[in-house]
């Protein structure tokens, strides 16, 4: 083996920075391995007890659980665990086509709910296995798809996950593009598509939820998000709602920043500070 080259990270591990960790747990059939990473805050004490968030992408033809270095991550997770959380991401049966067909395509034909129960088994695994895990204390966050699984998340376990930002979900999959919904939710015998949306779901809302959308998303459209406010405005339910003027699907510069923030505010107010 030649080494072709050395990094030298001594100044960032100077400053306080720390490696994520990797971790496995079962799904919630008890026997497929999800693989996850970890972050923890960089002054974190074993003897204190930390909220957990989950940082969800479900796919279903990819996984954010990733191998290359990164200082900052894809998700900003690092900065959220500095206010004190523990924050994890971690596959789902159903997402990553790189495992095995029965993996891939477990969520063929349940498109909405398929990597629910798995974040929940494998949160719940990481609180047997860790104390400083507070389970009573769980948050979810995602954007994409990830903002559809933390709201189909908080509504179908209101009593374990109690804060949730949602960013340009992809709520009512019946108008997001068709041929993708076709392709891995499928058509039914009569040849007609038919898809769970999370407005069904709205009535079942305890926690505090966060729904976000750009103003000119052209890939989830901020329909989406606005179908989801509808539905918990009809059954009377509170929640907040952040609109970024001008921004598609990814936002930058200033509102970006301004909701990376409002993000950490979020699950500091709701999650951190209420007990």
């Amino acid at each position: 083996m030649t080494i072709l080259e050395k990094p030298d990270i001594s100044k960032l591990l100077d400053y306080g920075w720390c490696f994520p960790e990797q971790f496995t747990v079962k799904a919630a059939d008890g026997k497929t391995d999800l693989y996850g990473i970890m972050w923890k805050p960089f002054n974190f004490d074993s003897t204190r007890v930390y909220p957990i968030i989950s940082q969800v992408y479900p796919g279903p033809f990819t996984e954010t659980v990733w191998t290359e270095f990164t200082v900052f991550d894809r998700y900003n997770n690092t900065a959220l665990a500095q206010r004190g959380f523990i924050v994890v991401c971690m596959g789902h049966r159903g997402s990553s086509p790189y495992r095995d067909k029965a993996y891939a395509t477990y969520g063929y034909g349940n498109l909405r709910d398929y990597p629910l129960a798995d974040d929940v088994c494998g949160i719940r695994q990481l609180g047997q296995r860790f104390s400083y895990v507070d389970t009573t204390r769980v948050g979810i966050f995602g954007h994409s798809g990830g903002g559809m699984m933390s709201v189909a998340a908080i509504c179908t376990y209101p009593d374990f996950y109690r804060v949730a930002v949602a960013s340009s979900g992809n709520h009512d999959n019946r108008i997001y593009n068709r041929a993708w919904g076709e392709t891995y939710q499928g058509i039914g015998d009569d040849n007609r598509f038919q898809v769970n949306i999370n407005q069904d779901l709205a009535k079942s809302l305890k926690g505090h939820l966060l729904l976000v959308t750009g103003e000119v998303d052209q890939n989830v459209h901020p329909a989406h998000t606005m179908r989801m406010v509808n539905a918990f405005i009809l059954n009377n339910k509170d929640f907040d709602l952040l609109i970024l003027p001008s921004q598609s699907h990814h936002y930058e510069g200033q509102y970006k920043t301004y909701f990376e923030k409002k993000k950490r505010d979020y699950f500091t107010r709701y999650l951190l500070k209420e007990k």
